[in-house]
């Protein structure tokens, strides 16, 4: 038979022989699956080999960084964590993170923060300190080569507020405006937020005076006596407890003679 066992490919030949020589009447129902997919050399499957389970030695030591994948870690990374550090309102600020094959900001002219068509943003600052550290080698603009990231830093920080003050300042403007025409605006974000936390803390104040008076009461009740017996009668009984210990020195005492006064007759 040799190395390989062709039987296997010869059966669909043998059955096509058979039913064209009229020795069976009908075709059998794999047929037409056998012709279109050719079986193995072996018809019969053999069972597959069964790994066997390996005891590892107590004192062998496991690999621990073998299938762990290589930590990806850019330079941008801590110029994010620095800024976004020092700035974290701006991660709240809205951002359209559509872009056409995520490198669009390559293709930015980054020698200004601002883009014409790009909102100014904490990547805005990023790329701009990259610029001032690195420069453009695709453009020929080569970097200052006594520029540190802290001063890249600062310098971006710097032309990244005043952009932002401008625009404050035009947003402020427009408002005013609005308003000589007629414009009614409501509540800012400022005065909702101070709102808010006006009321969170008058109900942490009446929290906080309830927890007083019952650690007061539980204080009070620690101890089996009071240390001031006048202090825990009523004002009323406090009055009459008080004109009781005045006539108790005028009062005689029983077998006493009283001293002057009427007699008293029988």
């Amino acid at each position: 038979m040799g190395r390989y066992d062709f039987r296997p490919l010869r059966v669909h030949k043998t059955a096509s022989q058979l039913f064209a020589s009229e020795r069976i009447k009908n075709v059998p129902s794999w047929h037409e699956v056998v012709g279109t997919i050719p079986p193995a050399q072996s018809l019969v499957r053999t069972q597959p080999l069964q790994h066997q389970e390996r005891r590892r030695s107590p004192n062998a030591r496991k690999p621990s960084k073998l299938f762990q994948p290589q930590r990806i870690v850019y330079e941008e990374d801590s110029l994010r964590k620095e800024f976004f550090g020092d700035h974290p309102w701006e991660l709240a600020r809205p951002r359209v993170v559509l872009e056409n094959d995520g490198r669009d900001a390559e293709r930015k002219d980054w020698s200004l923060v601002s883009q014409p068509d790009r909102p100014v943003d904490g990547e805005s600052v990023i790329q701009r300190q990259m610029f001032l550290l690195h420069g453009n080698p695709d453009a020929g603009q080569k970097p200052d080569p006594d520029m540190t990231p802290s001063r890249a830093y600062d310098q971006a920080r710097k032309e990244f507020y005043g952009i932002r003050l401008q625009q404050d300042i035009e947003r402020r403007i427009a408002r005013e405006e609005a308003m000589a025409t007629g414009a009614y605006f409501g509540k800012t974000t400022l005065q909702i937020g101070t709102e808010l936390e006006d009321k969170i803390f008058e109900e942490w104040k009446a929290w906080a005076s309830a927890e007083v008076i019952l650690q007061e009461q539980r204080r009070a009740a620690m101890y089996t006596g009071v240390e001031n017996e006048s202090a825990a009668l009523p004002e009323g009984e406090q009055e009459v407890e008080t004109a009781v210990e005045e006539l108790e020195s005028v009062i005689p005492a029983q077998g006493q003679e009283a001293f002057g006064g009427a007699a008293i007759r029988p």
